[in-house]
Parts: structure tokens; C-alpha cells; sequence
């Protein structure tokens, strides 16, 4: 499971980003992760590093990489996100 510095870093444009590579809705990410949709549309209704309980924000993370999205940046990077190569 990721780390709770790890899920800290991860934005609302990576979470939104990461959702449009895998064709999801915020339906589809909130099923995905057992949180609710109004949750997921409240989260992304804002801007800047992914917010909320820490426990939310971890299911949502968990669900996209479980999905074969990689999340990027830190250390002097560019955020950003892929779908992984071994998927």
C-alpha cells in the first residue's frame, strides 16, 4: 500500500488526468475505490494536491494504480501520470 507522504503528493489534475487515460467517469473512480460519487465530484471540484481523509484520498490512489495508472513526479519533476507499461 502507498505510503501517506506518497499519496500527498498526487494533485487533482493527476487524479483527473489518470481517469481520462482509463476512460473512467467519476462514477466508474468512485465504484472503483468504494467511495461515493458526490465525494469524488467534491474533490475534484477544487484544485491543488489531492484533499480529504487521508483514507478517501488512499482508496482513490489504490484504485487507479490498481488499474495500471503510475503516478509521476517529485524530486524536481513534473507531476503527471501514465498507464503503466506492464499492464
Amino acid at each position: 500500500m502507498p505510503t501517506q507522504k506518497s499519496i500527498q503528493k498526487v494533485s487533482i489534475r493527476q487524479l483527473k488526468a489518470a481517469r481520462a487515460l482509463l476512460g473512467w467517469s467519476q462514477e466508474d473512480l468512485a465504484a472503483a475505490a468504494g467511495v461515493s460519487i458526490p465525494t469524488v465530484k467534491r474533490l475534484e471540484a477544487s484544485d491543488g494536491p489531492l484533499g480529504g481523509r487521508p483514507q478517501t484520498a488512499e482508496k482513490l490512489v489504490v484504485a487507479l494504480r490498481s488499474a495500471g495508472i503510475e503516478f509521476l513526479g517529485g524530486a524536481g519533476q513534473d507531476p503527471g501520470v501514465r498507464v503503466s507499461r506492464t499492464r
